[in-house]
């Protein structure tokens, strides 16, 4: 494809954002054969089939969501000529796509974000939350800046990307004030047959957890398991158990979910990492949350 018909690309932008093409008709008044050629056009020209049909409704397939993105980027500044031609005048904000594993704390991750609103006065950021293979296979798409989780690429994951340590947190035990009253005595001992909420058995968090309840002799009765802190963290608010929670953001911990601390849970750390197609960090947001995670997040 030498070149790209930016009015076939506006007309799959419409379909793609109204979700069908009999809407997308009645925004651009043309009729449905014209946009289904148009559409069609498009296809030839890139290679790929940018929609699949699913029962009534248009889908974008992996290739089209890429196409969206980058269509959806380019209207965007046209919209942005247009304004500022008009005598308003913009400041095109730093824009910042971040995928959070789902095993990052949102406190975690929110204090990492923060310094790039702190450094840029026009910042937009778009976050995007999954399992880390889904959130990698995006980034390899360049969909996204940076990913945040807490463990490097695993060997399993075929893509070009490079690992950057941020920074590292200590892990406290929490629960509501009438488990943590009970526990805190004798701490760790206390600990043998106490309702537990722990992170999934497949979280490098849990494998860290059950190597330090097995060197203490410490046998938890696990009343829950999870993937997404703020669920673990919401049956903690209901009394049903103590739970793990990540030192760095200790304060915010016990005031969002009104528990208190138990203990510290010595010798296990967790990590955190972004994750970049580049070796060298080159995106000004990016290079701001950097700097941030080690002179002030982790420090």
């Amino acid at each position: 494809m030498d070149w790209l018909n930016y009015h076939h690309l506006l007309y799959f932008w419409v379909i793609a954002r109204e979700g069908s093409i009999k809407k997308a008709r009645e925004v651009l008044t043309l009729s449905q054969p014209a946009l289904s050629a148009q559409l069609r056009a498009l296809e030839d020209a890139i290679g790929e089939k940018l929609f699949s049909r699913v029962g009534r409704k248009l889908v974008l397939t992996d290739v089209g969501k890429v196409v969206y993105r980058y269509a959806d980027e380019i209207f965007s500044l046209g919209r942005e000529l247009t304004s500022t031609l008009k005598g308003y005048g913009t400041q095109r904000p730093i824009r910042l796509v971040v995928g959070i594993a789902e095993v990052v704390p949102k406190m975690v991750a929110y204090k990492l974000l923060k310094a790039a609103y702190k450094q840029f006065e026009h910042m937009k950021i778009v976050c995007w939350e999954g399992r880390l293979e889904r959130l990698l296979g995006e980034l390899a798409l360049h969909a996204l800046d940076i990913v945040l989780t807490d463990t490097p690429v695993p060997p399993s994951v075929s893509i070009e990307a490079h690992t950057h340590l941020l920074g590292e947190s200590g892990v406290t035990l929490f629960g509501p004030e009438h488990l943590a009253s009970h526990y805190q005595r004798r701490f760790p001992r206390s600990l043998d047959g106490a309702p537990f909420l722990l992170p999934a058995p497949n979280s490098m968090l849990r494998r860290g957890l059950d190597d330090w309840f097995r060197k203490h002799g410490i046998e938890p009765f696990i009343v829950g398991e999870f993937e997404d802190g703020a669920t673990m963290q919401a049956f903690a608010r209901e009394g049903h158990g103590l739970f793990p929670g990540s030192s760095v953001v200790e304060s915010e911990i016990a005031r969002q979910n009104q528990v208190r601390k138990v203990g510290q849970i010595t010798g296990v750390k967790q990590l955190f990492y972004g994750i970049t197609v580049e070796r060298r960090l080159d995106h000004p947001a990016v290079m701001a949350i950097s700097e941030s995670a080690k002179e002030e997040v982790f420090r």
